[in-house]
């Protein structure tokens, strides 16, 4: 712990779970849950539960789980001080000045010196562009008509043809090699030494949401390979968790985002006055770039090149938006390529048109499907129809689903009931399909667990669920009949937290182990699933069963390392007793 742990508490209690994790993710309740898309992992269904009375998570497809603290660290790529940083300031707690362990220094240490490595490095890139070698990069920048303003804001720069020459510099600056492999910078082989990952290319540092200098992208100048070269992924850059722009684009007025595919697209807008703009880092637009935009906006503009390639990327981005909570819309900018393009050819008042007119998502993807066909021959035209009406199933609410319906057939001319009989045709088998595709999920990813795991595992989440019951298994169940880890450490603080304090705290728990696949692992034992609406003499019998299950393993245990004959005559004795026993879940009895 890096922090007091009364502290790491009041931080977490005042940080409630479904209120941070719905600024990311789209949930909706569901009985006494919260159910959405799992943002650590692609899916259509929803399989990620949210509860606000255990304040933790657990996503029954890919089996991640955790409280508030482990789903920041998760998503935002943060370790446990930056999580109770982050969450501190957002419950406008101060913390108190802390001494870090070794570990945790020398972490943050590394992470920090990257950061200023990447500074140092833009700093260079930007002082090689105005200087006598960069003036075939500036030259460049200044066809493609960026004023000298917007090059600072976005602090272009440009790597020279020397081919260690940043290295050289940040070496001077007192920076060891073991670090400047680790920043995406440097790179090293037998024969060349040490050598630098850019040169002669135009440089668009990478910034994070806080403006810090996460990584960079270069444009090659000449003909050489790739054109575009970013940096690897190291311990402050992740590509799929950040967005180029977004630092600038953030700031801007109104809850609308547009997405693009290049940083020219994102600087030439910027430069226009829209400050909106932003872009994928040369990857696929990604579930977590979604959440992350849905943090900033409520409605997402795509605005990709015309080519096939940017249409292709448009119809894979769409649904993402959607399942991130964001409106889509499509920005038509033909016949020009791209924004730059537009913008210079037709100014930037037509470009404001342009977004104005921006389309549905969905109509524009039935009229890309609509190329496929021709309307004059009927088997095709049928074919477009069927296929039309799979993707109006997209719409799982009724109205909305009739709708887009309507629509449809006025815009092709058939009848709204023939394409309502045709789209029910399709949807009567989707609910099998989706559900054999979880349960699909759930058996590859479930770890196999013997009946005794399950069992423990069930009784925790019951206890936690109905405290009540602690009173009931007192005398017959301790934590000491959990004899495996990390079953045995969470049930003896669980219990621990019901002596002391009459209620529990499951989430508190998690903070107990710094590992972080201990956390998930000993947050997932809170998350089994609990048969509902069963009759009270269901549950009773549920739970005898489960109860005498871990008890009678227990003994049976006991038995096998017994050491003397009291001990023996003990165990004999709770065995004979065991057989007899029935709890009853009525008030009072037992």
């Amino acid at each position: 712990m890096f922090y007091p742990e009364e502290v790491i508490e009041e931080v977490r209690q005042r940080n409630d779970i479904v209120n941070v994790i719905s600024t990311y993710v789209k949930l909706k309740k569901t009985g006494a849950n919260y159910m959405g898309l799992c943002p650590f992992h692609s899916e259509k269904s929803p399989s990620f539960s949210v509860s606000g009375n255990k304040q933790m998570y657990h996503c029954f497809g890919c089996g991640v789980s955790g409280n508030v603290y482990t789903f920041v660290m998760e998503y935002e790529n943060f370790t446990f001080p930056e999580a109770v940083k982050y969450l501190a300031e957002k419950a406008g707690i101060t913390l108190p000045e802390t001494e870090y362990s070794s570990e945790a220094k020398e972490q943050a240490d590394f992470r920090n010196q990257l950061l200023e490595i990447n500074k140092e490095a833009a700093k260079y890139f930007y002082v090689q562009l105005m200087s006598p070698q960069g003036k075939g990069a500036l030259e460049y920048l200044q066809g493609r008509e960026l004023t000298k303003e917007t090059i600072v804001k976005f602090g272009l720069g440009y790597s020279n043809k020397y081919s260690n020459d940043l290295y050289q510099y940040l070496r001077n600056k007192g920076y060891k090699d073991s670090v400047l492999m680790q920043s995406g910078l440097i790179s090293q082989d037998e024969k060349q030494g040490a050598y630098d990952k850019f040169w002669n290319r135009v440089m668009y540092p990478i910034m994070d949401a806080n403006s810090k200098v996460i990584g960079f992208g270069g444009r090659v100048m000449g003909d050489g390979k790739p054109k575009y070269l970013n940096s690897p992924e190291t311990k402050v850059f992740d590509k799929s968790r950040n967005l180029y722009g977004l630092h600038l684009a953030r700031t801007a007025r109104g809850r609308t985002m547009i997405l693009c595919e290049g940083y020219m697209d994102v600087i030439a807008m910027h430069q226009a006055g829209f400050s909106n703009a932003v872009a994928s880092l040369g990857t696929a637009f990604t579930g977590l770039q979604a959440n992350l935009l849905k943090r900033y906006a409520d409605e997402a503009l795509l605005l990709y090149d015309s080519d096939e390639a940017g249409i292709k990327a448009v119809l894979r981005a769409i649904p993402i938006l959607k399942d991130a909570g964001l409106i889509t819309k499509v920005v038509k900018l033909a016949p020009y390529k791209d924004p730059d393009e537009f913008i210079k050819a037709m100014g930037k008042d037509e470009f404001q048109k342009r977004l104005d007119e921006a389309m549905n998502s969905f109509y524009f993807e039935i009229e890309v499907l609509e190329k496929d066909y021709d309307f004059n021959d009927p088997e095709q035209k049928t074919r477009f129809f069927n296929e039309m009406a799979k993707k109006l199933l997209v719409f799982t609410e009724d109205i909305e689903r009739n709708n887009y319906i309507e629509a449809m057939a006025r815009k092709y001319s058939i009848t709204y009931e023939n394409l309502r009989k045709l789209v029910h045709k399709y949807g009567i088998t989707m609910p099998v399909t989706q559900a054999s595709s979880i349960i699909e999920r759930r058996q590859k990813t479930k770890k196999k667990e013997d009946g005794i795991q399950e069992s423990q595992k069930l009784l925790l989440t019951w206890l936690i669920e109905e405290v009540s019951l602690f009173d009931k298994i007192q005398g017959i169940l301790s934590p000491e009949d959990f004899r495996e880890e990390p079953y045995h450490k969470v049930a003896q603080m669980l219990f621990t937290q019901y002596k002391e304090e009459g209620e529990v705290k499951p989430a508190k728990i998690i903070n107990s182990f710094s590992d972080k696949e201990e956390q998930n692992e000993a947050a997932s034992l809170f998350h089994s699933n609990l048969k509902e609406n069963m009759s009270p003499k269901e549950k009773e019998k549920a739970w005898n069963e489960t109860v005498i299950r871990i008890k009678k393993e227990s003994l049976d245990y006991q038995n096998r390392h017994a050491t003397d004959i009291l001990e023996l005559q003990r165990i004999i004795k709770e065995q004979a007793m065991l057989q007899k026993l029935h709890i009853s879940l009525q008030d009072g009895a037992r």
